[in-house]
């Protein structure tokens, strides 16, 4: 290896769902990262990944783990979220750094555990909360901590979509863990609420829950939409959280936005986000570019909201490569959870003060 040349690092992908698959994609046009291994249930899955150039496949991620650990550097669990902790666990005792979807795990006791385990084992978490990496967020946070808006008062967060259960282009069957409280975490807010939490996290600090309320729609055993109010104790900033699955709208439509409430103005991310089209041929141009001079493309980089993804991965990698603590530790996947089962608890107690 020449000097100053990165070490490529091996990683091993595991679970290929709609996350998984795009982690993947993003990973094999990075330089200086190799995909030796993927798992997944799916044979289809796993035909898909080989395709790609990927030869080791395991249906059974634990086969993964005993038979590369030693090859791999990290691991990328993209698992159903009842599986979470059991797998960060298994990757921690073969010596991976981890990054993971959101939800970190799906109970508060499971993520305590998860701190305990990073510690003990001396490896790196990150929770994957992509919204820290979208562009026009990232210049929110900029304008906010410059004083330009003055002392911020409140942040309104909002995110409406049409929800995990909508078929797209070509229809497929929603997988059967989606359906079971258990296994899933809960509804809404497990799924958008959860960025959301970190969102206000990111740009208040530390948070609690003052007033929740769930929907129920369309009669699922989780809920399906949610307004919350959050307070900072830290910085008496206010936060209102309102998402939903109800809506029937798609890509490139995406009913989010952020707010700002300062003294001295306000902030909304409707006067940053892009024209959608003019920000795709951009970056077809820089991709055109790229590709001549024999540099990797980005191809998801069309859209700020999916380029975030490739960005997220980027930082952990850095992070492994310089022994860092990740943008979104394990920490900050506890005190999501701490707020996300403190929400479920409020909620329940005003429906029965009700």
């Amino acid at each position: 290896m020449k000097l100053g040349e990165l070490r490529v690092l091996k990683v091993g992908v595991i679970g290929l769902g709609t996350m998984g698959r795009l982690h993947l994609q993003n990973c094999i046009q990075m330089e200086n990262v190799e995909v030796v291994a993927v798992a997944d249930s799916s044979k289809r899955a796993l035909m898909k990944a080989k395709s790609l150039g990927v030869s080791n496949l395991y249906s059974d991620y634990h086969e993964l783990l005993e038979s590369s650990s030693a090859k791999m550097d990290a691991a990328i669990i993209a698992l159903p979220n009842h599986l979470h902790f059991g797998c960060i666990q298994s990757a921690f005792e073969s010596g991976l750094h981890v990054f993971v979807e959101k939800p970190m795990a799906n109970t508060l006791e499971e993520c305590e555990n998860i701190v305990k385990l990073e510690k003990k084992h001396g490896r790196r978490l990150m929770v994957g909360y992509y919204m820290r990496f979208i562009r026009f967020i990232e210049k929110m946070r900029e304008i906010a901590e410059s004083g330009e808006l003055g002392d911020l008062e409140v942040v309104t967060l909002e995110e409406v979509t049409n929800g995990p259960f909508s078929h797209p282009a070509i229809p497929r069957p929603v997988s059967e863990w989606w359906f079971t409280p258990k296994e899933v975490g809960g509804g809404v807010v497990v799924d958008l609420g959860s960025h959301l939490i970190d969102m206000f996290r990111f740009f208040a600090g530390d948070a609690e829950v003052m007033y929740s309320s769930l929907s129920h729609k369309f009669d699922l055993p989780m809920e399906d939409g949610a307004i919350v109010i959050l307070g900072s104790p830290q910085s008496s900033v206010r936060g209102i959280i309102n998402v939903g699955w109800y809506q029937k709208s798609s890509f490139p439509n995406f009913n989010f936005r952020m707010i700002l409430h300062g003294t001295a103005g306000f902030l909304t991310s409707d006067l940053l986000r892009p024209n959608l089209y003019f920000h795709a041929a951009k970056e077809g141009a820089k991709n055109i570019l790229r590709r001549l001079v024999g540099k990797s493309i980005r191809p998801l980089s069309y859209s700020e909201i999916f380029e975030a993804y490739y960005k997220e991965l980027e930082h952990f990698f850095s992070c492994v490569r310089e022994d860092a603590q990740p943008l979104i530790s394990s920490l900050d996947g506890l005190e999501a959870t701490k707020l996300i089962e403190s929400i479920y608890d409020r909620s329940s107690r005003n429906w029965q003060n009700g």
